[in-house]
């Protein structure tokens, strides 16, 4: 029974040395000995080799092993009886020959498995049943010449004993087994087709497509391949309690060191992203979660600049969007701010506009206020044309659409814009949490008023939705213009 091993390696965490193996309620394995976690090496930490890192009962920092049961458990509801779902994990990127980028894990199979390794590859298969269903899960088999190179795998086992998959494998033998578990069933639900990447099963599932006349690539024909992606959107959109928590870390952490920057004149953009940075890292958090904008003066006018090494100039702006990263969850902060820490009239006035339609926005950031991420966008077009009319701008035509080109809130979680095409039209509920970033671009033009030309201004915070109120994950970095002042005095 599915809840029999999960309850198991949560309570495993609590002794002081891990069993390689499960007890007697798991018939397939037999009993062996006790191993010192000393001895113990895998792919990624876990609680037994980093309790500095990792919590007992937890599998990923915050999320435990429970957790990731009922995630497979919720995904096992929503699919069809006699299907399966087939999800892989990221491939190595290579910058250039055999140096690698950092390795970010795909997120659904993340979501799905806790496993943090390329190569692998995780099947839900649920049957019969409503509420059970048989978690397989093929990863790269232990390698002492390939680990003293490349460093620890988890290995065959610990898919078992520690990641809780009910059947295991070699991933180098996957095409052995699947054609069984394929054969079983009667939908497959997977975004591994018609994909452009190289990984090797994607190229596998890939190849089947085109021999029909075969039983394995039959199954795979059109009318029995659903995408899992919209599923997939559905249960991430709303978050635990364990999530909402690691997102708060990180944006408490993001925040502080927000702060923290906006207090010290710099000179560089450069200077300015490496200081930040810094800061998410000693904070403890895992690193950015994206390449920052850090945007002084003109280069704020284009919305996803990342150069960040231009000087910083007396007088002028700098945007900045960035945010940390703490158990694979993300933060998402814009602050603008004065390079000198003093705001001129007319940065001062544009500023503080923006910011009371923010503030209006966040406050509708609740379950109770019955609205969508498209109906907030609309409620901050309202808000952002009137203010600026105040200003003296023309609001004719399509001035709206040049001054805030993009949309006022994405999903957040996992992926900077998690649960990707999930649509922003649905009531927004307690549990997701989500971007609001009003912002406005003045291009050097005559259309508009002189004296706010070149200026751009966004500010954004990470936000939950509850019930009653909004749970505002980023509140340390200081928006508030005389906040902001204060830190140079």
């Amino acid at each position: 029974m599915r809840s029999c091993r999960t309850l198991l390696r949560a309570v495993s965490s609590l002794r002081p040395a891990l069993s390689l193996t499960r007890p007697s309620c798991i018939p397939h394995l037999s009993r062996r000995t006790l191993v010192s976690a000393a001895e113990l090496q895998f792919g990624q930490p876990l609680h037994e080799t980093h309790p500095h890192l990792i919590a007992p009962g937890d599998l990923t920092p915050g999320i435990s092993a429970l957790e990731y049961h009922q995630r497979r458990a919720n995904l096992a509801k929503a699919l069809p009886k006699n299907s399966i779902a087939v999800l892989a994990s990221s491939d190595i990127k290579y910058r250039s020959g055999a140096v690698f980028y950092e390795f970010h894990q795909e997120p659904n199979f993340f979501y799905l498995t806790g496993f943090n390794e390329p190569e692998a590859l995780a099947v839900i298969e649920k049957g019969d049943s409503d509420v059970e269903y048989t978690f397989h899960l093929f990863v790269r088999p232990k390698d002492i010449k390939a680990e003293q190179w490349d460093g620890a795998r988890s290995g065959i086992q610990a898919a078992l004993d520690v990641f809780n998959a009910d059947e295991a494998g070699d991933i180098n033998r996957c095409h052995t087994i699947l054609p069984d578990i394929i054969g079983r069933a009667k939908e497959v639900y997977t975004d591994l087709l018609g994909t452009t990447t190289k990984s090797a099963f994607k190229r596998y599932f890939s190849s089947l497509k085109k021999v029909p006349s075969e039983g394995f690539g039959k199954l795979l024909q059109a009318n029995n391949v659903r995408p899992l992606r919209p599923i997939m959107n559905n249960l991430r959109v709303k978050k635990s309690e364990a999530e909402i928590l690691n997102m708060r870390k990180a944006g408490q952490v993001s925040g502080r060191a927000f702060t923290e920057t906006m207090k010290t004149p710099m000179t560089t953009e450069k200077d300015l992203w490496t200081m930040l940075e810094t800061g998410f890292k000693i904070g403890g958090l895992d690193g950015s979660a994206y390449v920052p904008v850090v945007a002084g003066g003109k280069n704020g006018l284009s919305i996803h600049y990342t150069r960040n090494d231009q000087t910083l100039k007396e007088g002028e702006l700098v945007l900045v969007d960035a945010g940390g990263e703490y158990g694979g969850y993300i933060t998402d902060i814009t602050r603008t701010w004065p390079v000198n820490g003093k705001f001129t009239d007319p940065q001062r006035d544009l500023y503080e506009m923006i910011l009371k339609v923010q503030r209006s926005v966040v406050s509708l950031c609740r379950e109770d206020a019955d609205l969508s991420l498209d109906k907030l966008h609309r409620i901050t077009e309202d808000g952002l044309r009137d203010g600026l009319k105040s200003l003296g701008f023309n609001m004719e035509g399509n001035a709206l659409e040049i001054l805030f080109p993009h949309h006022v809130g994405h999903f957040i979680g996992l992926d900077v814009h998690d649960a990707p095409g999930h649509p922003r039209t649905g009531r927004l509920t307690a549990g997701e949490c989500i971007t609001i970033e009003p912002g406005i671009y003045v291009p050097k033009d005559e259309r508009w008023p002189k004296h706010f030309q070149g200026l751009a201004i966004r500010i954004e915070d990470s936000v939950c939705i509850t019930e009653e109120q909004p749970y505002v994950l980023t509140t340390e970095a200081v928006k508030e213009v005389v906040d902001i002042e204060a830190l140079r005095r």
